[in-house]
């Protein structure tokens, strides 16, 4: 996106025989729990008849719908919250910048869109809200010299892609996508334009790759093939990307 730059004892009740169960229990990190060791409450023909020779597994919730949306919630949240003090990574220490990459890489196990390039919610105009991209950011420069907001739009039914800077050059770029595979795009940037008036051809070697690790209604992760970490929030959904 180059611009020019995550033992304890219980009584169990089971769901179907209306038993109690009481052993030791291991809990996971999803919320629900393994019993390892079982003993029946009430009479011993009743054990007899009904055979429990082994233990069972409660579903965990993030199975359920429900569930799974509250703890998609909940790790965006953990997200937004690291991600909030941190001047969209300016400011990020090293330390910061291993936090945060432990958040996304929680939320990109569970991407609910499996194939992002062939889907709707990858289209428009996103704002970047993180990054670990030295040369977007622009750290070497005074402040007042780096652009305020930065944005990059997608139109996946026609492959093209808009790197957008703010206040105070309003530079931008348009390229092409080559898909690689339903979640990874080569990217070739085509032309620069500069004060946002100035059309400028992009050299041959302004080429790269994007990976969309994680995407939904309102936030959006990507790797670049040089390591960066992107993450971006829903703007503006109907965007279409300008003829070059």
């Amino acid at each position: 996106m180059a611009l020019p730059t995550c033992l304890k004892s219980e009584i169990l009740m089971s769901p179907v025989l209306g038993r109690q169960f009481s052993g030791n229990l291991v809990k996971w990190d999803s919320g629900f729990a393994v019993p390892t060791r079982l003993r029946l409450s009430g009479r011993t023909d009743d054990r007899e008849r009904l055979k429990i020779r082994a233990a069972f597994t409660f579903p965990p919730a993030f199975l359920t719908k429900g569930g799974r949306d509250a703890k998609l919630k909940e790790l965006k949240q953990d997200l937004y919250d690291a991600i909030a003090p941190l001047d969209r990574g300016a400011k990020a220490t090293p330390d910061d910048q291993r936090q945060i990459d432990q958040l996304a890489r929680k939320l990109e196990a569970v991407n609910p869109t499996k194939a992002p390039l062939k889907s709707d919610l990858l289209n428009g105009k996103w704002e970047l809200i993180y990054t670990t991209s030295v040369s977007i950011l622009q750290i070497k420069k005074p402040r007042f010299l780096r652009s305020i907001t930065n944005y990059q739009a997608i139109n996946a039914d026609t492959l093209r892609v808009q790197n957008m800077e703010t206040f105070p050059f309003f530079n931008s770029v348009i390229g092409t996508l080559r898909p690689l595979n339903p979640r990874k795009v080569a990217v070739k940037l085509e032309r620069f334009r500069i004060l946002g008036l100035i059309p400028v051809n992009a050299p041959d070697t302004a080429r790269g790759e994007l990976e969309i690790t994680y995407v939904d209604e309102e936030l959006r992760l990507s790797r670049g093939d040089k390591g960066n970490l992107f993450i971006l929030k829903m703007f503006d959904r109907s965007y279409r990307i300008p003829p070059p």
